[in-house]
């Protein structure tokens, strides 16, 4: 199931936010500081990358012409992967956050 989104959700593009995830895990361990800032930015190039999926679809839609209504969602779909890859990237920045603040 995983593998399968990482493949619709694009080979580029989310091996690019893997590679923030895993860039999130090291700053966590070497420099808390950047942890927010990582997140966020996980969080933008999934929404760059959801835009550049709409943009390439709404160029093959006017090509094409007339599609399918099922064909549409399903390209809605899978453009929403990297968006949702980035999110969960920036809640996991918020939890080392809220883990990493000191104690009251």
């Amino acid at each position: 199931m995983m593998f399968r989104l990482f493949i619709e959700g694009g080979v580029p593009y989310m091996t690019f936010l893997t590679l923030v995830f895993i860039a999130l895990f090291l700053a966590a361990w070497k420099a808390p500081a950047w942890v927010k800032e990582i997140g966020l930015f996980a969080l933008v190039v999934g929404i760059f990358s959801s835009l550049v999926g709409f943009m390439v679809a709404a160029e093959n839609i006017a090509k094409a012409g007339e599609i399918k209504q099922g064909v549409a969602w399903a390209g809605l779909r899978v453009a929403a992967i990297t968006t949702l890859y980035g999110l969960f990237i920036y809640m996991v920045s918020l939890v080392i956050r809220i883990i990493q603040k000191p104690r009251i």
